[in-house]
């Protein structure tokens, strides 16, 4: 008697299990932008930075139509679904970076010279890592109480906006 074996299950691309958990299709353009900015977690980008950096790479974009007019629908419907988190700076000038999941805010530091934007997650040591923790607890004060009165899909965003190191000084970023 021949046995049955149950058929294996192929590992699924961890990109469109992003999409298909978050109800949009996995097309090659939304696995293309999904993927670069998974890649680069830490970086920020507009709209025009996110195009020329997949533009850069000829062999990314191999058969991938992505129209300027694409990515920003694109771009829009990732941060919908909590995917990408979209700051805008001091300038108006929307920003896209990935987003996990489990993440409401991202404390950051803006540069209002270069325009980086640069995590502050590992900035806070000592005396600043106990405000951290209070500005942490009083964010999800602030998200817990909005979702009681019926809010849904909430992110925080924390900037801290001025002059970069490199840039007070001169140095080059």
């Amino acid at each position: 008697m021949a046995s049955v074996l149950p058929k294996s299950s192929p590992i699924a691309d961890p990109i469109d299990a992003l999409l298909s958990a978050h109800g949009l299709c996995r097309t090659a353009a939304a696995r293309l932008v999904l993927g670069w900015l998974l890649a680069h977690p830490d970086t920020s980008y507009t709209h025009a930075q996110l195009q020329a950096a997949l533009a850069s790479d000829s062999d990314l974009l191999q058969g991938v139509a992505l129209d300027r007019v694409t990515l920003y629908r694109l771009i829009d419907r990732l941060t919908q679904v909590g995917l990408l988190l979209c700051r805008v700076d001091a300038n108006r000038v929307r920003r896209y970076q990935a987003m996990p999941s489990s993440v409401h805010a991202i404390p950051h530091f803006e540069c209002q010279s270069c325009h980086r934007d640069s995590p502050l997650s590992g900035a806070f040591s000592g005396a600043l890592k106990a405000s951290a923790n209070d500005l942490e607890r009083a964010a999800q004060t602030a998200l817990e109480a909005l979702k009681a009165l019926g809010y849904q899909g909430m992110s925080m965003d924390f900037a801290v906006r001025g002059v970069c190191a490199d840039c007070a000084t001169g140095a080059p970023a």
